[in-house]
């Protein structure tokens, strides 16, 4: 089990410096040079250089401390054997010491009784001067490890190497209000880091530059550097990095598709032969397969198979794999590591079923058989190779699998969905309480106390220069620093996300790539009435489909698009980057972004997945499996919406069409099945079996079909608003329509919904005075569903009613960050 573990973190190591490595790639860097004017100068010339004019300090006393410091280092440095200044630092050992670099030039000044205190700090002052003037030119691990002297060379680079391009620079930093002093800091200092290691001006630095500074700093510091992407944006809209610098840093580190060379040496094989092989075997089936099932048939046979065989039988150079070596592998691939938390804080690692073996199973059998066909086509490429297969027929026979596998899911349907109203008044809660914290501690000053609901927090006080985007307060219960606004960005879009999927059924790669123009509108030809359409992009199937917007979905869209337009009016343009396909996309207006630091981004579906989950801990909802807290995954709004949608009356086959299924057993697959009603089902069946087959409504629409479905919308509206009821249900209220919880109420009847309920009240009076008490409850049902409409139509107007409008069509012509 431990050499498991660890096979999980080399391995994801190993991918993460293959990330990295791909665009150091593409853009190398310049090369450390070791010969340059300034280094090549005498003693006397270099004295002269660095001692005067723009080195010369108004501060007595520091220009002091540079010019001591800059004899000392001199001294030592003509003392070291080499052909120049900077032969002779690489030379003394100093670099390789890193923060105790000044040791070495101590110890020499020490045996020549040139002691004193103040010896570190002019030595400092020293090594400034002359990497400030070119002499010597450090590596970027010595700079970057030593920090009280890398915060320092901004200033004087930008005074005596290049001020025009640091005064270009500086005034770009200052134009942009979305960044921090600590950004800007960083920016100069970055820039200084790189100018000092390789030369030149700001505008010579290369994208390799900024990747290989990237690659130092997340070694030495063995964490993601900070404000990175905001540095290389920066760079890039000063035109420094050149026309084939991409748009973001995340499109930089992406890489694109790989290799079938570079997906299996993520894995480290350590047999070249069957390396080699699992590379001809990918490579030959590249074709027939797109790129996501090529990277997963790669980790299964280079990493589940391969990789874990040579873990575990080191040695091994063939596909002839002994009975008891097959057997203990298939044993180990049914389960996998776990790390469970107990009650008492402990953690400890379990083994737990893997669901996905069979996938893998089937991909060795794959590999196995296609040798042997092969190997009767091309004998002298693959023959060698053929050899027993260690997976029988058996092994992967998958009836029973899909059974199970329709079992569990209709049981995780059943599960959460009677629970989902839960859910969605929790995230809705929870974002208006989110909001209603972040506008108070937004009015209050640092250091103040604000309340919002039942909670009470106060504004933290932040040193000067800290982010101008981030809210914090400090909760006196918990004693821990909040960030307000990353607990109202994830509220809000934990409750978009949770709407969205439950009112469509769409997937998850389906909901991020919605965007403004996905929203469109249809005049139905009869009555003229405008139907508004959302389309969603072909993903899986690669086929398009519309979806009516309900009231309710325009409300959560137009709340979505309110929140992320410019203060200009269009909604931004990102890119977005398809996992399945590893390629960025065109940039498109998203409704599903958020800014990140200084730039708007596109949310990924890890993202949404961290915020579902943030969103669920407030629930308070648990599996009755094993008592944990209750998971919902974004698929499963897709089967809920399903199964809520057949057992509402919606045809099947219509609701193969709405969420995009090819097969129509899919669609039934997906509807979670309830005993009562598989009796009712089977009962019905038996009655008019003999009279129609129960195939006929499995099969496509026909025209009169679409047609009855649309004028479905037609007949929605009623003399006090709309009816919402699902297609081809019956009323259950017999036309009460102010009893119905489907009843949409039209804000301009709300007159005559009032002169209802007032005439309720009189003839509730009139009953009580007779004694018809058998009348007065119905008329109270009534009463109370006129009063919720009321109420209903009041809550909508008390806020303005924005109009989204439709997007036209860009033109080529326009620029390509204007959203017309």
């Amino acid at each position: 089990m431990t050499a498991t573990i660890l096979t999980h973190r080399t391995l994801k190591a190993a991918s993460s410096a293959a990330a990295l490595k791909l665009p150091r790639d593409r853009f190398p860097a310049r090369s450390a040079s070791s010969a340059w004017p300034a280094t090549e100068l005498g003693r006397v010339d270099v004295w002269e250089r660095t001692t005067g004019t723009p080195f010369v300090l108004a501060n007595p006393v520091v220009q002091g401390k540079r010019v001591r410091g800059l004899a000392h280092l001199l001294d030592w440095l003509h003392d070291v054997p080499g052909e120049s200044w900077q032969r002779r630092w690489l030379a003394s050992g100093a670099e390789a010491l890193g923060v105790q670099w000044r040791r070495a030039p101590l110890e020499w000044l020490s045996e020549r009784g040139r002691c004193s205190q103040w010896l570190p700090s002019e030595l400092s002052n020293g090594m400034k001067v002359l990497i400030g003037a070119d002499v010597i030119r450090p590596s970027l691990e010595w700079l970057v490890s030593a920090p009280s002297l890398k915060s320092d060379l901004a200033p004087g680079l930008a005074l005596v190497r290049d001020p025009h391009g640091y005064a270009r620079l500086r005034a770009h930093c200052d134009s942009r209000t979305d960044l921090s002093a600590s950004s800007r800091r960083l920016i100069l200092q970055r820039t200084a880091v790189i100018l000092a290691a390789k030369g030149g001006l700001v505008d010579d630095i290369t994208l390799g530059d900024v990747l290989e500074l990237a690659e130092t700093e997340t070694a030495v510091r063995t964490s993601w550097p900070k404000d990175l992407p905001v540095f290389y944006r920066t760079l890039r809209d000063l035109d420094v990095l050149g026309p084939q610098a991409p748009a973001g840093w995340r499109e930089l580190r992406t890489g694109g598709q790989r290799t079938p060379e570079e997906l299996i040496d993520r894995y480290e094989i350590e047999s070249r032969p069957v390396r080699d092989l699992l590379v001809d075997y990918l490579r030959e089936r590249q074709p027939g397969l797109d790129y996501n099932s090529l990277r997963d048939l790669a980790y299964f046979l280079g990493c589940r198979f391969w990789k874990d065989l040579e873990l575990h039988h080191p040695g091994l150079d063939s596909l002839h794999l002994p009975t008891e070596v097959a057997t203990a592998w298939r044993h180990r691939l049914l389960t996998r590591p776990e790390t469970v938390t107990g009650r008492d804080g402990e953690k400890t690692v379990v083994p737990v079923a893997r669901i996905s073996f069979r996938e893998c199973l089937i991909k060795v059998r794959a590999l196995y058989l296609d040798l042997s066909q092969w190997a009767i086509e091309d004998p002298g490429r693959w023959a060698h190779w053929v050899a027993p297969c260690p997976v029988s027929q058996q092994d992967i026979g998958t009836r029973k699998y899909k059974r199970q596998h329709k079992s569990r899911m209709d049981a995780r349907t059943r599960e959460r969905l009677p629970v989902l109203p839960v859910l969605v008044r929790t995230v809705d809660q929870r974002r208006k309480t989110a909001e209603a914290l972040l506008n108070a501690a937004r009015q209050a000053e640092p250091g103040a106390a604000f309340t919002a609901g039942d909670q009470t927090l106060i504004r933290s006080v932040l040193r000067p220069g800290a982010s101008v985007t981030t809210v914090w307060a400090d909760d006196p219960s918990s004693g821990k620093r909040r960030d307000l606004r990353q607990e109202e960005e994830y509220a809000f879009w934990a409750w978009a996300t949770v709407e969205v999927l439950r009112l469509t059924g769409v997937r998850i790669e389906e909901l991020l790539e919605i965007s403004h123009h996905s929203l469109v509108q249809y005049r139905l030809p009869t009555t003229g009435e405008i139907v508004p359409l959302l389309q969603i992009a072909p993903s899986k199937t690669d086929v398009e489909r519309l979806l009516v917007v309900s009231p309710e979905l325009a409300e959560v869209l137009s709340t979505i698009i309110s929140r992320i337009r410019e203060p200009s009016g269009p909604v931004p343009l990102v890119p977005a980057y398809d996992w399945h396909e590893c390629v960025w996309m065109p940039p498109a207006p998203l409704l599903f972004q958020r800014r990140f630091r200084t730039e708007f981004r596109a949310i990924n579906h890890g993202t949404i997945r961290k915020m579902l989950q943030a969103a669920l801990v407030g629930t308070g909802l648990v599996d009755p499996g094993d008592g944990r807290p209750l998971n919902y995954t974004p698929h499963d709004f897709r089967r809920m919406f399903i199964t809520d949608a057949i057992m509402n009356g919606l045809p099947p086959h219509i609701a193969q069409v709405l969420v995009g299924h090819q097969d129509i057993n899919v669609t039934l697959g997906y509807k979670a099945v309830y005993p009562d009603e598989a009796i009712q089902a089977h009962l019905a069946f038996l009655a008019r079996r003999r009279s129609q087959r129960p195939t006929e409504e499995y099969r496509a629409p026909t025209d009169e079909e679409w047609e009855e479905f649309l004028g479905h919308f037609e007949r929605r509206k009623v003399s006090t608003g709309l009816c919402g009821r699902a297609y081809s249900t019956p009323c259950i209220h017999e036309h009460a329509c102010l009893r119905c919880s489907m009843h949409w109420p039209d804000p301009a009847q709300r007159s005559r919904i009032v002169e209802i309920r007032d005439n309720l009240i009189a003839r509730i009076a009139e009953a009580e005075r007779e004694g018809w008490l058998g009348e007065v409850e119905g008329l109270q049902i009534s009463l109370a569903g006129a009063s919720d409409k009321l109420a209903q139509i009041d809550r909508r107007s008390t806020t303005t009613p924005i109009n989204l409008g439709i997007p036209s069509p860009r033109s080529q012509e326009s620029p390509p960050n204007q959203d017309r």
